[in-house]
């Protein structure tokens, strides 16, 4: 899966907050997240969260 730093990911299940939107700011083997509702940043492994995504939203950088 082609995730990169500044893409914004849906996510199949909410965060505790609500929001199920999450700005990608590292991707690695771990993703450092930060969700769009709450502002908390943390990390999780690349395999957890491949399987969880639901849609890929790119910021600014999409080619036509």
């Amino acid at each position: 899966m082609d995730v990169i730093a500044g893409d914004i990911l849906v996510m199949k299940k909410n965060h505790p907050c609500g929001s199920n939107e999450m700005l990608v700011i590292r991707s690695g083997m771990d993703f450092r997240l930060r969700c769009a509702g709450c502002s908390r940043e943390f990390m999780i492994p690349r395999n957890k969260i491949e399987k969880n995504i639901k849609k890929i939203k790119r910021r600014g950088n999409e080619q036509p």
